[in-house]
């Protein structure tokens, strides 16, 4: 039991604490060897041309036009023969 009285007290406080976790941290002495960057090779970066992306772009978009024309003229043309069929 910890008497509190001033001098066990001070005592307590001087023994417990941030005294018990010293713990030295060294640091690397080549400094300059971390400042270099790791890859040496220089970095390009490659241009695209917007006409390029607008031209595969209106490609993708008419091949999938015409696939949607082909399946609404096949449905159409598949309701207007059942229509037929059983209007005879």
């Amino acid at each position: 039991m910890i008497d509190w009285n001033g001098c066990d007290l001070f005592y307590y406080m001087t023994t417990k604490g941030f005294a018990d976790n010293n713990t030295n941290i060294e640091t690397p002495n080549d400094i300059g060897v971390s400042e270099k960057p790791l890859k040496t090779e220089k970095i390009t970066k490659n241009r695209v041309d917007i006409n390029v992306l607008k031209s595969k772009l209106q490609e993708t978009e008419s091949k999938e036009f015409k696939k949607n024309v082909y399946i609404l003229s096949t449905l159409i043309l598949g309701l207007g023969i059942v229509g037929i069929y059983l209007s005879l």
